[in-house]
Parts: C-alpha cells; sequence; structure tokens
C-alpha cells in the first residue's frame, strides 16, 4: 500500500503527477534498519495508565476487531 499527500486546491492536476509517493512498509523498514545500523535501543511502549476511558473503550474495540494499535 502506498500513501502521498493529497494535493491543496491551489495545486494544478499535473502537480500531483510529480509528486513522490512514499511506501510506508518500506520508510518504516529503512527506518529500523538505520536505527540499528546507530544501536539505537528500541523505546518501551507506553503503560497506559492514565489512559482516559473513552481511549480504554477504543483501544478494546480496536482489539476486539482483530486490530493492533
Amino acid at each position: 500500500m502506498t500513501m502521498g499527500s493529497t494535493p491543496s486546491r491551489t495545486d494544478p492536476p499535473e502537480a500531483e503527477a510529480d509528486r513522490p509517493v512514499i511506501d510506508m512498509a518500506e520508510f518504516g523498514a529503512r527506518i529500523a534498519e538505520r536505527k540499528a545500523a546507530l544501536g539505537l535501543p528500541d523505546l518501551p511502549r507506553n503503560s497506559g495508565n492514565r489512559r482516559t476511558t473513552s481511549k480504554q473503550a477504543l483501544l478494546k474495540a480496536i482489539e476486539d476487531a482483530g486490530g493492533t494499535w
């Protein structure tokens, strides 16, 4: 899956063709390689101890639907 930015309304239609498209999976892999090469540690995830009830409900719904966050 590739993602690119949406042109603003002031951009002519041909300007969109000149914009690079970034493959997010490839981009993530390149970042991971660079972090490993630099010896940067993986940061711990947020413990979530201070999440609001609405945020907890949202994350539970995502998990129940088979997603990960």
